[in-house]
């Protein structure tokens, strides 16, 4: 197998962010940022790192060229960016790192730069919440499978935290591999469309070796904790209907949404909710599932070319 090869290389940053060493990875710099093109910032899911979208770089530089400054950073508890001193992890933390980010990246911009923002998955969430808090600074805004949760009730929420409280009793652990290529296996076995050649350059982005030698994923073990508070729809309704800039919405033909929630919360339902947002354009990628920027990168790379030109 000849391995992924790179065609626009990056480079990382670390910055302070409220109180935290953050790793940023970019793609060039602010010297290419232009009215039509200004900074694109794209926002890595659960369980992944900012690395997770090179194949998207590379395939948006292969179709327009290279022109164009991207960030990526790794979120709170990932990859390269230290861990808090904290027993979890809540939405409000992701915004105030993003906003802490832009404010520090975009310091000598004018004061009305905007950006294209893209996130997947939890990102995806973050960035429909991030888009109504902040419209005047969203230009796009592009949503891959940041799907929301399930609709909860005031009276889940007693034992919603209590399950809190009991998870916190147990030490939180991640898995460990012998080798960068046992990481690789089981991001195939995760995601079986990911081909080899991507599955080993991500491994070894995704983790790194420990003391005794076995590698281990770059995520806090305390991510796989269940969230303190409930998920509130209608507060999050109101987030997305604030949304002024143009939404892409894309998807995976392979998605199955049941093995999340089974049957709590369906696409259908979502699409729903999606309705409340002003201006949407959606589309579907396949063959595809839910880590679509790995399966499909040169179909959303052309879907996002075309979307942040328009």
């Amino acid at each position: 197998m000849t391995p992924y090869a790179v065609r626009r290389e990056s480079h990382s940053d670390f910055l302070t962010l409220r109180g935290l060493r953050y790793h940023v990875r970019q793609w060039g710099d602010e010297s290419l940022v232009t009215p039509d093109r200004p900074p694109l910032v794209l926002l890595h899911g659960w369980m992944d790192v900012g690395a997770s979208f090179q194949f998207l770089v590379d395939e948006l530089a292969s179709i327009e060229g290279p022109d164009r400054w991207i960030i990526a950073p790794d979120w709170r508890g990932f990859g390269l960016t230290e861990t808090p001193q904290a027993d979890g992890y809540w939405f409000p933390d992701y915004l105030g790192d993003l906003d802490a980010l832009l404010d520090t990246l975009l310091a000598h911009a004018p004061a009305d730069q905007q950006i294209d923002l893209v996130g997947h998955s939890m990102g995806g969430n973050v960035v429909m919440l991030y888009g109504g808090i902040r419209p005047k600074r969203i230009r796009r805004l592009v949503n891959l499978e940041g799907f929301g949760q399930p609709a909860s009730r005031p009276e889940d929420a007693p034992g919603r935290y209590a399950k809190w409280l009991d998870e916190l009793k147990e030490p939180s652990s991640l898995s460990s591999y012998k080798s960068v290529d046992g990481v690789a296996r089981r991001l195939q076995k995760n995601n079986p469309l990911l081909p080899t050649d991507r599955a080993d350059w991500l491994a070894a982005h995704w983790s790194a070796p420990d003391a005794a030698g076995d590698w281990r994923i770059l995520g806090d073990p305390n991510h796989k904790r269940s969230n303190a508070n409930i998920y509130r729809k209608e507060e999050a309704l109101a987030c997305w209907a604030a949304i002024e800039a143009p939404l892409l919405w894309v998807e995976g033909d392979q998605t199955d949404t049941d093995r999340w929630w089974a049957g709590r919360y369906t696409k259908a339902e979502f699409h729903e909710r999606l309705s409340v947002v002003r201006r949407v354009e959606k589309h579907m990628l396949s063959p595809a599932g839910h880590m679509l920027h790995h399966d499909q990168p040169r179909a959303l790379a052309e879907r996002l070319k075309a979307f942040l030109g328009a």
